[in-house]
């Protein structure tokens, strides 16, 4: 258990890029009305955006921190630190930071590297900036946070094909004195690494001649060792087992009860893992937003996609304490106690890419 406060950072804007290509559920192929039906009661995702070609999850992220700078008017060489958390990067080799920071024209003296984190990926990553924020030296960071899941995604696989949208986002943070600290708790269990898996294409199992060939399961899904593998079961029961826990020995560690939090972001992983989190938490159902209906499970943006979705408004214009949590690949699950004022909140970016 990893119980963690960094001290005088504070959020200034986000970001969010979807592409414009909508993909519906209600158009999938591969399973009947009647399991449609099911799918949406389950899941509760009726669309996502899909990148087209050869566009990139950095692609993303680069327009979402393109138009933040400027929003917020940072100028590039004010930048310390750059963060690249993503599960699909441009290229094995090299890591896809650098690329971002010499796209954006950062100076040579900005801190870039990558956190191939997933579903946690965004608290982390905003627990890593805030730590290299925290002494002062540093005073600016971007954490750029996104995935575009479907290439990874066989399109015959009905457990996996309609649950994963892509996006991506750009996150401010700056060196702020005196504020309220940020409490995290962030834990890991490798043990369950096999939970959400892409088989081939890594050291363990280079790609060979069989990665791409389609095999087809128990349960009629066809993908091959390239394809995301997902053990739904399994997921479900660590999400039920974990998540609650850890949101309570946070709210313990930061001394604040539900009622202390004005919204908690939970990742968009499947609307009946999240209501089965909130409800066995007893957190109303008003301060618990949703986005995954209309974007799908974006992974590592999932959290700060649902902000500026459905809370750009309160967190521009006011105050508001933000519980954050997210859970999955790796197995891995972190959450956040934060108080925002006067964050920058760009309107969503859709991208014809």
């Amino acid at each position: 258990m990893a119980l963690v406060s960094v001290s005088n950072i504070s959020l200034k804007g986000v970001a969010c890029a979807v592409p414009t290509a909508l993909d519906r559920n209600s158009d999938y192929p591969f399973i009947s009305k009647e399991q449609k039906e099911k799918l949406f009661k389950v899941t509760g995702i009726e669309s996502k955006r899909i990148v087209k070609g050869n566009s990139t999850t950095s692609d993303l992220c680069f327009s979402a921190a393109e138009k933040l700078l400027k929003k917020i008017d940072w100028k590039p060489e004010t930048v310390d630190v750059l963060l690249f958390v993503a599960q699909t990067r441009d290229y094995i080799v090299p890591s896809t930071a650098p690329i971002l920071q010499h796209r954006l024209g950062l100076t040579t003296r900005c801190i870039a590297f990558d956190i191939p984190l997933g579903c946690s990926g965004y608290v982390y990553g905003l627990s890593v900036a805030g730590l290299f924020l925290n002494g002062g030296t540093c005073k600016r960071a971007l954490v750029l946070a996104g995935d575009v899941l479907s290439k990874y995604t066989s399109f015959e696989d009905r457990s996996a094909y309609p649950l994963f949208g892509d996006a991506g986002s750009a996150t401010a943070l700056e060196f702020t004195s005196g504020v309220e600290p940020w409490h995290f708790n962030l834990q890991t269990d490798g043990s369950e690494h096999e939970t959400i898996i892409i088989p081939d294409g890594g050291m363990r199992r280079p790609f060979n001649d069989h990665s791409l060939k389609k095999q087809e399961d128990k349960n009629g899904n066809n993908r091959s060792s390239c394809d995301v593998k997902i053990n739904g079961e399994k997921l479900f029961e660590f999400s039920l087992r974990e998540v609650g826990v850890n949101i309570l020995e946070l709210l313990e560690y930061a001394k604040k009860d539900i009622n202390d939090v004005d919204k908690f972001v939970l990742h968009q992983a499947n609307l009946i893992m999240t209501e089965t989190i909130r409800k066995t938490l007893r957190i109303p159902e008003d301060k618990t937003p949703y986005s995954l209906g209309k974007f799908g499970n974006t992974g590592t943006t999932s959290i700060p996609l649902t902000m500026i979705t459905e809370l750009a408004s309160k967190m521009q214009n006011g105050e508001l304490s933000l519980l954050l949590s997210g859970f999955g690949v790796g197995l891995s699950w972190g959450s956040v106690v934060i108080k925002t004022t006067g964050v920058t909140m760009v309107p969503l970016i859709e991208l014809d890419v």
